[in-house]
């Protein structure tokens, strides 16, 4: 009866402390039924085991035989104490390495870069259903285990109604950032929202973008058209940019707070005064952005020429794979071949699509102190078709007299160092449409204009965070299945392993 009554006192021992385990980590429900057996029979073992043997276990305590086995319990205890210590260093000072091969759970270059130039505290208050979003919770701790400036809490929006109203938080899984006195609610928590909040938050005032009109351009309000620059407008503001049309024949001058003038698709000729106006703007240290017209429009092509930018008198001209139906021509060229070296597209490695798009080559140019480079080119299966009409009218073309084989150049970017002046930017593409509402969310378009605008008004650290993509490598588990392998690998086996181990010990005992 004594061999029954010790067995009872070790396994209510286990089960009590399983259960206790059970119960402090998540999900701590008392009417969990793991729980509310382990402790249920195991403190009605212990209290049987005690009431019956209590004083034989107060007896046995003063042996020689018990104090090695609680001096050994000791060394176990401090063993895993030192484990507890070492484990909560290591959540306060820790390193992270991505092995994944696309380094998706990595911040870019230019978050880090972002980061690391805080001059004061950034707080983010994350505002979270239930106080849990795992996917926007690892990405907060990546930018706070790059700088000890940032500062992260977690908030359930039920328990804090005074929070909500006092940081006016309209809706779940919103950030509410906060640096110095300036703050700003987050809804898009991906790294390139957080990234661009900060920049945001850190730099002072808004610089002003205008699109040139009044010769037939797109127009920056015609959302409802596909031809429109609505989207573009917004991707810009979006980037904290104030965005507004310039109708420059009412002006002298373009205005001196423009901080970068987009022509964008112009259908007529610009007259002698505006073409005057835009020189004298980029004389001076200004920043232009042109998207090309479709061929047979005449736009700053002698300006251009001066700056070393050669538009061409083409269209270019691709092949396309469609399934079932072999190679055929395209005037859609997708690229996906960008310069290595220049800000604007140093890491881009998105695709693009360039309709109706002409030839844009860096050439020679004729002011001193000028970079050209060329920033985008086509496939080498492209070509650069000078017969524009034939293909119009015959829907065929092929490489004839005149034409120049692909890779093609279909966008330059020039730098100018005009000394006291400061620095003279200009970017050619050679397709107004690339941008548009039918085009701007295909693929990477948005992507690559932003990071031309960013480059153009000196906003380097704003270039574009693509987003990333992950192989079939993770898996996504329900909370029911997450505490069922919770439960097996981390309770369940172990005490069935340790039972197995008393009852061997027993047993040679």
């Amino acid at each position: 009866m004594g061999k029954i009554l010790q067995i009872m006192g070790i396994t209510g021992s286990v089960l009590t402390v399983f259960g206790l385990i059970a119960y402090l980590f998540p999900p701590r429900e008392l009417d969990n039924l793991y729980v509310q057996i382990h402790l249920g029979l195991g403190l009605f073992l212990l209290l049987i085991f005690l009431f019956t043997r209590g004083a034989t276990l107060l007896v046995s305590l003063r042996q020689q035989s018990t104090l090695y086995g609680l001096h050994a319990l000791s060394y176990t205890i401090i063993f895993f104490s030192i484990l507890i210590l070492v484990n909560f260093l290591n959540m306060r000072h820790y390193l992270r390495w991505d092995l994944t091969e696309a380094k998706v759970f990595s911040l870019s270059p230019q978050s880090i870069k972002v980061i690391r130039g805080l001059k004061k505290d950034l707080e983010i208050y994350a505002f979270f259903e239930k106080g849990e979003n795992r996917s926007a919770s690892d990405l907060l701790q990546s930018y706070i285990y790059q700088s000890s400036k940032i500062k992260y809490w977690v908030i359930d929006p039920d328990q804090h109604p005074d929070m909500v109203k006092r940081f006016k938080i309209e809706r779940p899984n919103t950030l509410h950032l906060r640096y110095g006195k300036d703050s700003t609610n987050l809804l898009e928590t991906t790294e390139k929202g957080v990234t661009n909040a900060i920049i945001k938050l850190t730099r002072m005032g808004k610089k002003r973008i205008y699109f040139l009109t009044g010769h037939g351009e797109p127009g920056i309000t015609d959302s409802d058209k596909e031809q429109g620059y609505a989207l573009a407008k917004e991707a810009l503001e979006n980037d904290n940019y104030q965005v507004s049309e310039l109708l420059l024949s009412t002006l002298k001058d373009v205005p001196k707070d423009a901080s970068l003038l987009i022509i964008a698709g112009p259908q007529k000729p610009l007259p002698k005064n505006e073409t005057a106006a835009i020189e004298n703007y980029a004389n001076q240290g200004g920043k232009l952005f042109i998207l090309y017209p479709p061929p047979d429009t005449v736009l700053l092509k002698e300006f251009l020429r001066d700056w070393g930018v050669d538009v061409g008198n083409n269209v270019v001209v691709d092949q396309v794979i469609r399934l079932f139906s072999g190679p055929q021509l395209g005037i859609q060229p997708i690229v996906n071949t960008y310069s290595p070296d220049h800000p604007i597209t140093r890491g881009f490695r998105g695709r693009t699509i360039f309709p109706m798009v002409r030839s844009v080559d860096a050439i020679k140019p004729d002011k001193k102190r000028v970079e050209v480079s060329s920033l985008v080119k086509t496939s080498p299966t492209s070509w650069a078709e000078t017969k524009v009409q034939k293909i119009f009218e015959e829907g065929k073309a092929a490489i004839g007299d005149g034409d120049r084989k692909g890779p093609i150049s279909v966008g330059v970017a020039v730098t100018a160092d005009l000394k006291k002046k400061g620095e003279a930017k200009i970017v050619v593409l050679g397709s107004f449409t690339f941008a548009n509402n039918k085009f701007i969310r295909v693929f990477f378009n948005r992507d690559l204009l932003l990071n031309i605008s960013n480059w153009l008004v000196g906003e380097d650290e704003l270039i574009t965070i693509g987003p990333r993509s992950i192989r079939s490598s993770r898996i996504d588990l329900t909370a029911r299945e997450g505490s069922t392998i919770f439960y097996l690998s981390f309770l369940v086996l172990p005490e069935i392993l340790l039972m197995m181990g008393l009852a061997v010990w027993w047993k040679r005992r």
